[in-house]
């Protein structure tokens, strides 16, 4: 069964200039990161740590401009902090990230490396259109880490599969329905560029994901980029 990947016009109105990279990678072999990989990571919270500070990081212009698209669909970025800052933050604390499996790891490792979230969606049970778009309020989450379920906020901006969302607030919360496991076999990442962030840096960290999956998971990829001009692309033949 064929499945579409569609950002619809609304997030493109809101947002100018943003574009979402899409990696699609088929028969992974995912697991424990090897130690080379786990290396690269800690060598990216290290250059974190060395340019960046929690005092300062709010006017950094790629987290700035998140807190700023948070503002701009009704969630407080103080409260409701997107991927990137939180992770940021992490690593400015202190403290190493864990490893969670090779693909997990390979997001975190380029969203510190090029300051843009990236991360990964399994795809092995996905069977519905997903869609980047703006919540009506009536659909279905189930956070990562609880059994609770919970409906987003009307006007929030979502990514989900049918009625099913899987983030919360563009960046801020995975559900568990995509969630990427050692058994993961089929995977997309997606890049998220909202200016500053330019077109050719998208294109970069998207090549990057291609070049790191492959050097440690195998598999077969390719991605495309999701833009005002062309906002939808074929998922799974």
């Amino acid at each position: 069964m064929a499945v579409e990947y569609v950002i619809r016009e609304e997030i493109f109105a809101l947002y100018p200039g943003y574009e979402r990279g899409v990696v699609v990678i088929n028969e992974v072999r995912n697991g424990d990161s090897p130690p080379e990989l786990v290396q690269m990571l800690r060598e990216a919270e290290a250059e974190i740590r060395r340019t960046l500070s929690l005092d300062s990081l709010t006017a950094h212009p790629r987290i700035a401009a998140w807190r700023e698209a948070y503002r701009a669909f009704g969630a407080k970025p103080s409260k409701f902090r997107s991927s990137i800052e939180s992770l940021v933050r992490r690593v400015l604390r202190g403290k190493p990230l864990p490893t969670i499996n090779a693909l997990v790891d390979i997001g975190n490792l380029l969203s510190l490396r090029y300051l843009v979230p990236t991360g990964g969606h399994a795809l092995d049970e996905v069977t519905q259109t997903l869609e980047l778009r703006r919540a009506t309020g009536e659909e279905t989450f189930v956070p990562l880490g609880s059994d609770q379920m919970e409906h987003p906020a009307p006007g929030e901006v979502i990514f989900v599969e049918g009625d099913v969302v899987l983030t919360r607030r563009w960046t801020w919360r995975q559900a568990i329905h995509t969630l990427t496991l050692p058994e993961t076999r089929h995977i997309e990442f997606n890049v998220d560029g909202l200016p500053p962030v330019t077109h050719d840096e998208v294109v970069s960290v998207c090549e990057a994901v291609q070049s790191l999956v492959g050097r440690f998971c195998g598999g077969m990829a390719h991605y495309e980029i999701l833009s005002e001009a062309q906002p939808q692309m074929q998922l799974i033949p």
